[in-house]
């Protein structure tokens, strides 16, 4: 649950109360125009940055305190908008990365991290190159990598910063086939996106932002067809 988060930079206020509540195995889609406050808000409720304001609770645990690593390791996981490999590491070591601080990796050893990683890249298609430098990698491995990275913590909530952009259809679909098998085992996820067909093939709500105000959530038909989206996107110029 995400409780009246706020954040601000001086007097330019970019999350300004901002609230939902998503269950296990479903999918919140945000979206709104650059500017609106959509990778800010995932940076607080990741704890990447402090909230001024309002709560982060995780399976019913207050963890608006606690810190990235600390989130991360009570299962509230993310990627980034552009991939972060450690590029002279192999993809198995990147994912390791993930396993060794993730949720489970306090209650197993290194035989269970390595089963963490093995199975992240199962998952996400990326087994057969376990072995292959990261820095080698294209675009959508490269964004396979980051997710895997991210599953390999073992996470109850998924956090998907624009990992759509710069693929092409096919590739986009191969993505959003992976995103809907990772919601079918219980993860809930939300994702930011401004490829908007990827994000309502997928998503059971929409939550859109302008000036880091909510401006309309629910089903994604209905916020879809908001005027108070489209002014959003389009202004009320020529409406």
């Amino acid at each position: 649950m995400v409780e009246g988060l706020r954040k601000s930079f001086g007097a330019l206020c970019v999350v300004d109360q901002v609230s939902f509540q998503l269950g296990r195995g479903r999918v919140l889609g945000v979206m709104g125009p650059n500017g609106a406050g959509k990778t800010t808000l995932l940076n607080v409720i990741s704890g990447s940055l402090p909230a001024d304001a309002g709560r982060v609770v995780l399976e019913g645990r207050d963890v608006t305190g606690r810190n990235v690593v600390q989130r991360c390791r009570l299962g509230l996981s993310r990627t980034h908008q552009v991939p972060r490999p450690f590029e002279r590491m192999t993809v198995f070591e990147n994912v390791l990365v993930g396993a060794t601080n993730g949720a489970a990796s306090s209650a197993g050893g290194r035989r269970q991290r390595y089963g963490l990683a093995e199975r992240a890249l199962a998952r996400t298609g990326l087994l057969t190159k376990a072995n292959r430098l990261a820095g080698t990698l294209p675009l959508l491995d490269r964004k396979r990598l980051e997710l895997s990275r991210a599953l390999a913590t073992s996470p109850d909530v998924l956090l998907l910063d624009e990992i759509a952009g710069g693929l092409t259809e096919p590739e986009m679909e191969e993505l959003v086939s992976l995103i809907v098998a990772i919601r079918d085992t219980g993860v809930a996820i939300v994702w930011i996106e401004h490829v908007v067909h990827a994000l309502v093939a997928v998503v059971d709500e929409l939550l859109a932002l302008d000036y880091g105000r909510v401006i309309a959530h629910g089903r994604p038909e209905l916020v879809m067809a908001s005027r108070e989206l489209q002014d959003a996107y389009l202004g009320t110029a020529f409406t």
